[in-house]
């Protein structure tokens, strides 16, 4: 086995394995692939095959043989063994800022999950959405619109340079282009940003190739 392997679900969508693949790729860490098809009856099993004391869930990083589950975990691995720049903002409270977002997304946007799943096939007309689903809409824009006034002087992504801020909403960018989500100006922008990165461009192109496909 390699020293590094990522397992992932279906390109097409898994938002959590979007995460941890961009995470990894940002760091500059070279790793293995193994992607598992989701929804299938022997998902659980072969997800275990890889580590048996971590949960079948995906994403799952191997290193060195060892497991590291969860996605948020995966991500601070990768900030630990960056071989390019900090994935963290290097001042303190930007810094906290930083995790502050990403830990909301982690933990939140209940609403947002249930009603719109990532769909890299999917390019609907907008409809109107429950209150509920609006309201986690607005809050993600209000926290890209915040971090884009706060950190613009220093690049196009929510803390000016990459960050693992950037991974953690990259699925977010599927859901709502999926919807055809309308969104300010500011919003707009910064979509087109993470949708133009050569790693989330990599990965669509793969998504495209996959065989599995439901309909969500």
């Amino acid at each position: 086995m390699a020293e590094t392997v990522l397992v992932l679900g279906n390109k097409r969508y898994s938002s959590w394995s979007l995460r941890g693949y961009l995470a990894l790729k940002f760091a500059g860490i070279p790793f293995e692939e193994n992607v598992i098809p989701l929804f299938t009856s022997d998902t659980h099993n072969r997800i275990k095959a890889f580590a048996e004391a971590a949960p079948a869930r995906v994403p799952l990083l191997l290193t060195e043989g060892q497991p590291v589950w969860d996605t948020l975990s995966i991500m601070e691995y990768a900030a630990e063994m960056s071989e390019k720049e900090s994935l963290w903002p290097e001042e303190r409270y930007t810094r906290a800022h930083a995790r502050s977002v990403v830990a909301e997304m982690h933990s939140g946007f209940a609403a947002l999950r249930e009603h719109i799943p990532m769909n890299l096939s999917r390019r609907d007309p907008y409809t109107p959405l429950p209150q509920e689903v609006q309201t986690d809409i607005d809050r993600i824009c209000r926290i890209w619109e915040d971090c884009r006034r706060a950190y613009k002087e220093g690049g196009p992504f929510l803390f000016g340079s990459l960050s693992l801020a950037d991974a953690a909403y990259a699925p977010v960018v599927v859901r709502f282009r999926s919807r055809s989500i309308p969104v300010s100006p500011v919003c707009q922008t910064y979509m087109e940003e993470i949708w133009r990165l050569p790693a989330f461009a990599e990965w669509r192109q793969e998504a495209d190739q996959e065989s599995w496909v439901i309909d969500q």
